[in-house]
């Protein structure tokens, strides 16, 4: 298995910003703090008979060292079935030390008002594959690691939560601590088609917005003005409250995704969140719960992911310019920086995408060009360079 990381622009698959940290990926050490529960809970059944629970607990070399377990949650008893067959096979990559078997319920581990509440999100979750193998815990390394190296062992949908998250990873390899009050998760699913796998991104940011939206609806709240930074933060009045990063492997002919998200519901530093937002407009304190924006979440990304993967983007391209903080904008690039060149600018203006998921921007001219970022400035739009487009009859 090899890594496609390098086949697709740089740009699509990574995460900028510096607000709040998505779940991404990190090193086997980034495991030695955390430790694994199994729980699997029949999730079809009311909460009050769900008595099934496997735990297998990593107990660390340095016992000085906090107990964080992670729990398998699972929507349906051939999901549940599933998960003793993981517990049987013994074949997840966890941190090293000794494993006990033990038993616990799910309250003694989540009694915190503030932890993730595994029977509200599967109770409320009705979708047909993503969010289904729920992994949970209050506090680990990274979503993003433990589902992408444990991929083959999940099927497509499995998603991780943490209440808390240590090392989350940006874009360049930017490090991330996550704290209480963010929903950071990831999921997996697989794609054939390598050509459109950078627009992923745009489907899940996309997927994102309109959650938030369906959520304040349902609740008959007036919806934050949350927009698309591209190519994958999330903003709201000018400032970054998540992001979306997105890697994968290629085998079997098949690309591996994870995904991971960053959204920010109660921490109004280090910029602001939705729900201070939303209390602009009403009196009532934590008005989004992670677990109904995780479950508005899949349902909006399982049909956006259908039309996209049957019909393609250019389908969603409207909705996904009516969220974006884009269309018409001025940007300017800054040219010939070489030692030999004159140094220059130039304005243009952002139309749009191209296919490949780069920004469509015209000149004074009427010329199209294609921008890509530099890979080396932090601001993606203070490191824009230009391609010059045929043009076209």
């Amino acid at each position: 298995m090899t890594s496609s990381e390098g086949s697709v622009p740089d740009m699509n698959w990574s995460c900028g910003g510096n607000a709040v940290a998505t779940g991404h990926s990190g090193s086997n050490d980034d495991f030695q703090k955390d430790v694994c529960d199994i729980d699997a809970c029949q999730g079809d059944a009311p909460s009050s008979q769900r008595e099934e629970h496997l735990t297998r607990q990593i107990q660390m070399e340095n016992s000085e060292n906090p107990i964080f377990p992670i729990i398998f949650h699972a929507k349906s008893p051939f999901e549940l079935e599933y998960i003793k067959s993981l517990e049987q096979e013994n074949s997840l990559k966890i941190p090293e030390g000794e494993v006990v078997i033990t038993t616990r319920s799910e309250q003694q581990i989540a009694s915190d008002d503030e932890c993730f509440k595994l029977d509200l999100y599967m109770d409320n979750l009705s979708t047909n594959q993503f969010g289904r193998l729920l992994i949970w815990s209050p506090r680990l390394s990274s979503t993003h690691t433990l589902l992408s190296k444990n991929f083959s062992a999940f099927p497509v949908g499995t998603t991780c939560v943490a209440d808390i998250q240590l090392l989350g990873k940006g874009r360049a390899n930017n490090i991330w601590e996550s704290p209480q009050g963010c929903l950071m998760f990831s999921f997996t699913l697989q794609m054939d088609n390598g050509r459109i796998l950078p627009l992923l991104q745009y489907v899940v940011s996309l997927a994102i917005i309109e959650a938030i939206e369906a959520v304040c609806e349902a609740k008959f709240l007036p919806p934050p003005n949350v927009r698309i930074k591209w190519p994958n933060d999330i903003y709201a009045e000018g400032l970054k409250i998540g992001g979306v990063l997105c890697t994968s492997t290629y085998s079997s002919e098949r690309f591996n995704v994870t995904v991971g998200i960053g959204l920010n519901l109660d921490n109004e530093k280090p910029t602001t969140c939705l729900n201070s937002l939303l209390q602009k407009s009403t009196t009532n304190t934590h008005i989004l719960r992670k677990e109904e924006l995780l479950v508005a979440f899949f349902g909006k990304f399982e049909v956006l992911l259908d039309v996209f993967l049957k019909q393609g983007f250019t389908t969603l391209e409207s909705k996904y310019y009516e969220k974006w903080l884009h269309s018409e904008q001025k940007v300017l690039l800054e040219e010939g920086q070489g030692q030999d060149r004159c140094p220059s600018s130039v304005f243009v203006t952002v139309k749009g995408l191209t296919s490949s998921g780069y920004l469509l921007a015209i000149d004074d001219e009427n010329n199209k060009y294609e921008l890509h970022p530099d890979g080396n400035s932090y601001d993606f739009f203070k490191g824009l360079v230009r391609r010059k487009l045929a043009q076209t009859a």
